[in-house]
């Protein structure tokens, strides 16, 4: 697949309301990617309610790579440094199989599917 032709990482923020803020993401989590991943999640965790948990929805990305690892693990200690939990839900194979050869399947909370 060329390079244009890769699917961009796209996430927005829900944070319309005092529930969880939902952080949409399809594409792939790549180093191509983690800039643009890296501003939403710092954005999603900077506006969301406090003690809100920070879902990351990603129903529609199935490929991670360490970059893309890299930016959910900074998101998460982001997270415990400013009171939210981040949840991984509905992950692809690849990367629960990628948090397992990496030690940290037990750094994020999983959803099977996205609640709500």
């Amino acid at each position: 697949m060329a390079a244009e032709d890769t699917p961009v990482p796209e996430a927005a923020a829900d944070t319309g309301h005092s529930g969880p803020c939902v952080v949409p993401v399809s594409g792939d989590l790549d180093l191509d990617h983690a800039g643009e991943l890296r501003e939403t999640l710092a954005a999603a965790l900077t506006q969301a309610p406090e003690g809100a948990d920070i879902i990351v929805d990603l129903r529609n990305s199935s490929f991670c790579d360490s970059a893309g690892l890299n930016v959910l693990l900074d998101a998460r200690r982001q997270g415990v440094r400013t009171g939210h939990v981040l949840r991984l839900a509905a992950p692809s194979h690849q990367l629960l199989r990628l948090l397992e050869l990496t030690g940290s399947n037990g750094s994020f909370p999983l959803d099977a599917s996205v609640p709500g």
